[in-house]
């Protein structure tokens, strides 16, 4: 029986295999009221702590590429709440923390298309003949079925959900512009974040982020 889960990927040309059983939960200690930690500089954008009020809560820990599953997952459970519960969108707060090998999915389509991404990471169009060109779960691509125009970061972050980065991953996506456009650290830093899906926020580390998240009220789930 074709699950949700494998007909999106297989929509998205995905060619791995997925294991049918469930992941892991990890319980959820007691919330850390929100304002009780304050940051002492504005180094880090915390201000999507703010943004956790939901009635229901879930962090989405999304360290493995499989080609947009996290995000796939983030969405999913968005939508099943809704469909049991009937609740609002308002009422459900989820974030989504990608980091480690999953990192390349918080990047536009231009730095996919300027590394070859799809043919360095193996991932194929969505019609499965040649690498893709674009971030799979990026942004709104033209062709998307109905059912799945949601399923993407842009309007999942557009319809509130949140999406943090680890910055150490994102060390990776630097030095990739510091080798091939000869920049230094903080040149190509500033050129990576031009790349980087808008409304993403960097934290730093996904291990802080998915902890932060825990604090202010989040269930955990690993998501891929």
């Amino acid at each position: 029986m074709t699950t949700p889960r494998r007909d999106f990927l297989s929509w998205l040309g995905a060619t791995s295999t997925f294991a049918a059983a469930g992941l892991p939960v990890l319980p959820t200690h007691h919330a850390t009221p929100i304002d009780s930690l304050v940051p002492i500089s504005d180094k880090w954008d915390m201000t999507w702590c703010d943004r956790v009020t939901g009635k229901v809560r879930a962090v989405f820990d999304s360290p493995h590429l499989d080609e947009g599953s996290g995000m796939f997952r983030a969405q999913l459970w968005r939508d099943q709440h809704i469909e049991v519960y009937g609740a609002p969108l308002g009422d459900i707060s989820a974030v989504l923390v990608i980091r480690h090998e999953a990192i390349p999915l918080v990047m536009n389509d231009t730095y996919w298309q300027r590394f070859d991404l799809g043919k360095e990471l193996k991932l194929k169009d969505q019609n499965d003949k040649k690498w893709t060109k674009v971030n799979p779960v990026g942004v709104l691509q033209p062709g998307t079925p109905e059912k799945y125009t949601k399923y993407n970061i842009a309007e999942f972050i557009k319809s509130g959900g949140i999406v943090l980065a680890c910055n150490l991953a994102f060390g990776e996506i630097v030095a990739k512009f510091m080798k091939e456009d000869k920049l230094s650290k903080d040149d190509a830093r500033k050129r990576a974040i031009e790349h980087l899906i808008p409304g993403v926020i960097l934290q730093p580390s996904g291990g802080f982020a998915v902890l932060r998240a825990q604090q202010a009220g989040c269930h955990y789930l690993f998501a891929s």
